[in-house]
């Protein structure tokens, strides 16, 4: 892991720097048939709470409200109350969402990188161009789940990209599996990656991780929790996709036998925000 920004310390991208124009053209031709995936959960908007004394609901990740537009009503609209960094929401993390030791990537003080409008830089705003990589899929647990608290390894990355019949390049995106959904309403321990495997995404230059879990819950190592968020993107700089639906991805590399794809990312141009909602799409 490095001490020191390897791109400087106003950098704003991170990994993104390894997405060069020939690693593009490279994933350009894993498209091959135009067919298209969505890695992205689907949202169900709740009712945003109305009149005097109405309380926001604290556990809902996307609260709507219905507005008419014109009198007569010419045409309808919506007013979203969002939560992006919620795990029922699929979301791209900013390199500026995780603090450790009171800095966000790469190592600036938090005090000068967010004010009351949001954050100054490291935000989402560097997303706007969009992501365009090739990705790999890598099935920890094919036709089931990670065992509750499993630790995700160096040495699992490295068993599920062989039974992938696949080898990771610098640049890569990689999609990982575990077969778990982070909505876990009853609280049962949550399986993650462990520092070895952080260390193997670094080793790798991967790009951006897509996972549909990530940290483990409860941590691994109490001393060093949530290393994908706090070693990958704090120290790393390392774009994550949290809480993807790859249901539809596992079943349609099982059907064409292809494990490599097309993976665009194309979320809003919000500035000064830590994170935002995004469907990435798989193109085969």
């Amino acid at each position: 892991m490095p001490d020191t920004p390897r791109w400087g310390a106003d950098d704003e991208l991170g990994t993104l720097h390894y997405i060069t124009d020939t690693v593009r053209t490279r994933a350009l031709a894993a498209a091959r048939t135009g067919r298209t995936v969505s890695l992205a959960r689907a949202v169900h908007p709740r009712p945003a709470p109305v009149g005097p004394g109405a309380a926001t609901d604290g556990e809902a990740a996307w609260q709507q409200s219905m507005l008419y537009t014109g009198t007569p009503p010419a045409a309808i609209a919506e007013q979203w109350t969002i939560t992006p960094h919620h795990p029922a929401i699929t979301h791209l993390d900013a390199l500026s969402h995780i603090i450790v030791d009171g800095t966000v990537y790469p190592g600036v003080p938090v005090e000068d990188r967010v004010t009351p409008a949001g954050v100054t830089t490291g935000s989402t705003a560097v997303f706007g161009a969009g992501i365009l990589t090739r990705g790999v899929f890598l099935d920890l647990a094919p036709g089931a789940r990670l065992a509750d608290g499993y630790p995700i390894t160096a040495r699992t990355l490295d068993t599920a990209t062989r039974a992938a019949d696949t080898t990771v390049q610098s640049g890569d995106a990689i999609v990982v599996r575990t077969g778990c959904d982070p909505v876990n309403p009853n609280r049962a321990a949550m399986p993650g990656l462990d520092r070895s495997a952080v260390a193997w995404l670094d080793e790798r230059r991967i790009s951006v991780w897509v996972g549909d879990t990530g940290d483990a819950w409860p941590p691994l190592d109490p001393t060093d929790p949530m290393p994908l968020h706090r070693r990958g993107l704090h120290d790393l700089g390392l774009p994550l996709v949290d809480s993807a639906d790859l249901e539809a991805l596992t079943s349609t590399c099982a059907e064409t036998g292809r494990n490599s794809f097309l993976l665009l990312l194309a979320p809003p141009r919000i500035h000064g925000a830590s994170g935002t909602p995004v469907n990435p799409i798989a193109v085969f």
